[in-house]
């Protein structure tokens, strides 16, 4: 009796093993076949002790210290496991046990119905045939001719099938000559495997593994198939290792028709509060290419960590082996429209009243875009003081830049800079005043500077900068369409001063022009980094009105305002900012109900009666997961010359099991589209199906690293991506959100819509 109480053990870890993973699993829940629930075949021994056997049955016939038979209504328990059967018999000489007919096996972690059970402590195995099962909290079930039990913890099915669909017809199952499962190792193997899809055998395989829990496990994930023009059929079958716990890796053969095999490799990380990722893609000769015989390749490190409370890390740095990689091969890394990649690593110190950041940058541009600076280092300490008067503090900020550059005939500098002074901050929920004084210090060291350059070698420049910025609020009941609503009314004016300054013996390292959206109005200055401050003698003015429900939801939104310069002699980027004084800068947001959304923010020159840049956007969420969006872009100086361009992308269920993704992007300029993208998907409750076709244009750099752009040549494809769930460890994530965002312009999603 020994050797069948530990049988019974064996689905009791099966059980646990995965009820542990689904309760730790952070996985989000998905749509999943509905999973049979068996009653207990009886309770009446649940007190039981450990090594205690039950038996009830309508007869009985016992031959003392030899055997002992049951027979009508049979039930043997131990603890949580029991035994239907018609007839039981035990052989205390041969430590044996039998069963027969209408057998259901049962305990927490499967259900088994047979014709026949045979366990002897002799072989230490049990057998039930013409059998099928039930996983509980799996949605796995089958049949087999046959299923084994061993002590050492593994369950075999002999001729035996497994799927995760229910019906008399499964829509997918694979058919095998052996599996066997050993929820110790989390592992299930099947052996000469075929796979049936809507019972058509469509796949041999003569092994398989796959995870019998959530839990991950080391295997072959779900090949993905797509093409291109440029690219050619693309075959993808990820291989994921599960190193460790807190450790993973994924390694990817890509298949790609006209260039040849590549191998992408992702390594994953997490210790304690240090957490990274390393990507290699790598490419050892491009068929397609009839020059470049190079390897191509792209790496990429990210790392971010807290040491402690007070320190901070954090890495980012990529390299590839030429400028059309992006391009050509496809990569999750990086969008093919980038013109830079990112080459920073940053150590940062938090105290109580300062804080330090120590910082190393790089960008590694493609094509013909402007070269970049390194700042090595870039170092940087704050540190604020209170004041014992107006709520007042004293802010001290200083920095030291070492600009570096590959490229000779640029020049390099050291810039040393610190601000300091005393900021005022007066607010309550009726008004508000800040009051700002500082005096901003710059010293630059440069070198390598051009012949008949401006630029001198030795530059000191001292401004002081006063900044007013006031507001009040306004708010009143109101009754608008029978309802009760909240209007506010937020007038705000800032006046800014820093004198004029000539700056032209300086070099810009780090610095360009902020967009002068709403927001905007409200800075203090008009320029990012440190190598121009713009003159200032102006006064912004700016109102904002809202209506808000009962439960304080905005549900409206006007914000209008503009910059009002005192004197004509601002200069700002090489041209007179008076002549953008009469600019107007707004924002509009309307949500109309909790499925419909307006916004737009426009800069608008009521001097010229022209629109220097806008976008709107309109939004219907008809239902979770079902959005349609429309959007507007609209500039009138992009590297001289205006950009219009309007998209419209949705994604919309048909059917319960059918989801439709589409989008198209359209250049108004130029009369042309730039992109299109439809997607069809396929769900149900045991397997998926994707199916996507994308055509773009097409951008390329050419050999003198400039981008040519032939707006009649397109790049198109498909992808087709299939899933059977139940055979990968943890839950599958089938959704439709990355196809919404596999696009060379992307998705902005409404702040409210939390889809």
């Amino acid at each position: 009796m020994l050797f069948f109480r530990r049988t019974f053990s064996l689905f009791a870890l099966l059980y646990l093993s995965q009820s542990s993973a689904q309760e730790n699993s952070s996985v989000p829940d998905i749509r999943s076949c509905p999973i049979p629930v068996y009653a207990p075949i009886d309770n009446r021994a649940s007190d039981a002790k450990d090594n205690a056997v039950t038996i009830f049955s309508q007869n009985s016939n016992i031959i003392k210290n030899q055997q002992a038979s049951f027979s009508g209504g049979v039930t043997l328990m131990n603890n949580n496991h029991a035994i239907n059967a018609n007839e039981l018999t035990i052989n205390r000489q041969t430590e044996s046990i039998s069963a027969l007919g209408d057998i259901h096996f049962q305990n927490q972690g499967i259900n088994v119905f047979a014709s026949k059970l045979m366990a002897s402590e002799q072989t230490q195995e049990t057998q039930l045939l013409d059998s099928a099962y039930q996983l509980n909290g799996n949605p796995g079930h089958g049949s087999a001719g046959s299923i084994y039990v061993n002590l050492d913890g593994t369950l075999k099915l002999m001729d035996s099938s497994f799927t995760t669909c229910y019906g008399e017809v499964p829509d997918w199952q694979i058919e095998a000559s052996e599996i066997n499962i050993s929820a110790k190792d989390n592992l299930g193997e099947a052996y000469h495997a075929r796979i049936k899809l809507f019972d058509i055998p469509v796949l041999y395989i003569p092994y398989i593994s796959f995870p019998v829990t959530n839990e991950r496990k080391s295997g072959f994930l779900y090949p993905v198939v797509k093409s291109s023009n440029q690219s050619g059929l693309i075959v993808e079958v990820p291989y994921y290792f599960n190193i460790a716990e807190n450790m993973d890796a994924t390694v990817t053969p890509r298949l790609i028709s006209k260039r040849g095999l590549q191998l992408l490799t992702e390594f994953r990380y997490l210790s304690g509060q240090q957490s990274g990722e390393i990507n290699l893609e790598y490419l050892d000769k491009d068929n397609n290419l009839k020059i470049n015989q190079d390897p191509r390749y792209l790496a990429r490190f990210e790392h971010v960590g807290t040491f402690s409370e007070r320190f901070r890390a954090y890495v980012d740095y990529t390299t590839i082996s030429d400028d059309n990689y992006l391009v050509d091969l496809d990569t999750e890394q990086y969008n093919a429209n980038d013109a830079y990649l990112y080459q920073v690593g940053e150590l940062a110190y938090f105290g109580e009243t300062w804080q330090a950041k120590m910082q190393f940058q790089d960008f590694e541009v493609l094509g013909d875009h402007k070269a970049s600076y390194k700042t090595l280092p870039h170092i940087e300490i704050k540190s604020t003081t209170a004041l014992p008067f107006l709520n007042g503090q004293f802010d001290v900020y200083s920095e030291l830049t070492s600009f570096k550059s590959s490229d000779r005939d640029i020049p390099e500098a050291e810039r040393y800079h610190i601000e300091a002074g005393a900021i005022f901050p007066l607010s309550t929920p009726a008004w508000f005043l800040t009051s700002e004084f500082k005096l901003l210090q710059t010293h630059y060291e440069q070198k390598r500077i051009p012949v008949n350059s401006l630029l001198e070698d030795s530059v000191n420049r001292t401004l002081p900068k006063v900044r007013l910025h006031g507001g009040i609020n306004l708010e009143r009941d109101i009754s608008l369409f029978d309802g009760n609503f909240l209007q506010t009314l937020e007038p705000q004016l800032q006046y800014l001063y820093v004198p004029n300054k000539d700056q032209s013996n300086i070099g810009v390292y780090d610095t360009t022009v902020l967009q002068d959206d709403y927001s905007g109005l409200f800075r203090d200055k008009r320029f990012s980094g440190l190598d121009r401050i713009a003159q200032a003698n102006q006064y912004s003015w700016g109102v904002t009105s809202r209506i808000l429900s009962q439960s304080n939801d905005e549900l409206f939104r006007l914000s209008l305002g503009r910059i009002v310069y005192l004197n004509e002699d601002n200069i700002t980027a090489g041209k007179n900012v008076a002549e953008d004084e009469s600019a107007l800068a707004s924002e509009v947001f309307w949500q109309f109900s909790r499925k419909w959304q307006f916004s737009s923010d426009i800069q608008y020159n009521t001097k010229t009666n022209t629109t220097n840049k806008s976008q709107s956007s309109l939004d219907y969420q008809y239902s979770n997961n079902q959005t349609i969006q429309l959007n507007h872009r609209y500039s009138s100086n992009v590297s001289g010359t205006s950009l219009e361009q309007v998209s419209v992308l949705t994604s919309y269920q048909l059917n319960p099991d059918w989801q439709f993704v589409g989008r198209v992007t359209q250049d108004l300029q130029n009369k042309r589209s730039l992109e299109s993208y439809l997607g069809l998907q396929y769900e149900s409750c045991c397997w998926a199906i994707r199916i996507a076709y994308h055509r773009h244009i097409n951008s390329k750099i050419d050999e003198q690293g400039f981008i040519n752009e032939n707006r009649d040549e397109f790049d198109s494809g498909f992808m087709l991506e299939f899933v059977i769930k139940g055979l990968s460890g943890g839950k599958a994530r089938v959704n439709t959100e990355d196809m919404f965002n596999a696009s060379i312009f992307g998705y902005k999603r409404p702040y409210f819509l939390n889809n």
